[in-house]
């Protein structure tokens, strides 16, 4: 049974401040609630704090891909490659524009698409006419993405980051140069999510970034219905202009549908304020990340943190581990129930995209060893910069209990 003086640790969540509640008051009692000055204010910083020229703020995460997906025109005749470890909206994306999926493997250690999974996916996929690739950051870690832009130039791929579990974190090139991840030294595009259990919240929200000017007015453009305003852009002159000659002021066009994809002015309060909370937040995630590899040393073979990627400060939107349950003589879901009992919340990150229905009654049994090898063994621990050390010390004691009751 749970302690009654111990809080429910989930697996993640978000932390709100009173100045995260007083912005958000802020707007509820100005005279906009979307639409004002407070989203281009929060690209603006966004964009400022990943080193990218544009950021473009979006209903959620997943907007923010699908965007991506329509800005680049990826349609029915084209496909992209998408590492099968991500959450369900990479590779949902590109088939919101109609475009196939390829699925790459992974390093069944990480859980990262490597250089040689993307080379090998480009390799199987002769039939397909491959447009784009989809790295995915995974639990914070950085994906090689100079390895990424080399093969992707040489292939003629563009490139969307998938960062939702990323932001705040860095790489390191090979001629020692650090990379902010949104930066997009390495990508056409870079896509974020700021949904509660991420590092920084909007309620739900998303940003994509880019240095790209057409990418930035495509993305503008597409998340607001696909409207124009720009007289300069108006193609039917007598709906758009008066005898004068000058463009009527209700008047607007639609060159191609997009979505309401926008946030609002209480979101993006919201993440301005986080934002500003962004080097705190990873600080704690980073110290409380250090503090479980120590702790759980002790239990290793049998559980171990999943390895550190070289060069890459990570994000930490996840501390996941690795545990051989066979041998520990239990199953993730038992040992997820009795850790739930005690009051520790788990979860599963992810089973691979290629595994669900769809996708198999769609591409047929892929065979991703890489994948279906880190899934079998990943559990996700409580991570959030509410957390205490003694909470971390609380999981770490409830997993060594469980283990050696298994024995």
């Amino acid at each position: 049974m749970t302690d009654p003086g111990s809080r429910f640790l989930p697996y993640g969540r978000h932390q709100i401040d009173e100045d995260d509640i007083a912005a958000v008051v802020s707007v509820l009692r100005s005279d906009s609630l979307t639409g004002g000055p407070l989203v281009a204010e929060f690209e603006q910083a966004f964009a400022e704090r990943v080193g990218a020229r544009f950021a473009v703020a979006c209903a959620n995460g997943t907007a923010g891909l699908h965007l991506a997906a329509m800005a680049l025109g990826l349609g029915p005749d084209d496909a992209a490659i998408v590492p099968t470890l991500t959450f369900l909206a990479t590779a949902n994306a590109a088939r919101y524009v109609g475009a196939e999926v390829v699925f790459a493997d992974v390093d069944p250690a990480t859980g990262l698409m490597r250089p040689e999974d993307l080379q090998d996916a480009h390799a199987k996929a002769v039939n397909r006419k491959i447009r784009a690739v989809i790295p995915v950051h995974l639990n914070g870690q950085c994906v090689d993405m100079e390895a990424v832009a080399g093969f992707a130039g040489r292939n003629g791929l563009r490139i969307i980051e998938d960062a939702c579990h990323a932001i705040g974190a860095t790489y390191r090139t090979r001629s020692g140069d650090e990379v902010r991840v949104g930066a997009c030294r390495h990508s056409d595009m870079t896509v974020f999510s700021l949904h509660p259990v991420k590092t920084i919240a909007m309620g739900e929200g998303g940003v994509v970034t880019t240095n790209d000017p057409d990418l930035h007015a495509a993305l503008l453009r597409l998340r607001n219905h696909g409207m124009v305003r720009e007289a300069s852009r108006f193609v039917q002159r007598d709906e758009a202009f008066d005898a004068d000659g000058q463009p009527n002021p209700w008047y607007y066009e639609m060159p191609e549908p997009g979505y309401n994809y926008r946030a609002s002015e209480i979101h993006c309060a919201l993440g301005l304020s986080q934002l500003r909370k962004l080097d705190r937040f990873l600080a704690r995630r980073r110290e409380l990340a250090n503090l479980y590899d120590r702790m759980l040393a002790p239990l290793t073979p049998l559980l171990r943190p999943i390895p550190r990627i070289a060069g890459c400060a990570s994000g930490w939107h996840l501390y996941v581990v690795q545990m051989d349950f066979p041998s520990a003589k239990t199953t993730r879901a038992t040992l997820m129930r009795r850790l739930l009992g005690k009051g520790i919340g788990t979860q599963v990150h992810y089973l691979p995209v290629h595994r669900q229905p769809y996708y198999r009654s769609r591409y047929g049994n892929a065979l991703l060893p890489g994948a279906d090898a880190y899934y079998a063994s990943c559990l996700s621990l409580p991570l959030f910069p509410a957390m205490s050390n003694g909470e971390v010390e609380r999981v770490v004691a409830a997993l060594a209990d469980e283990l050696a009751q298994a024995e």
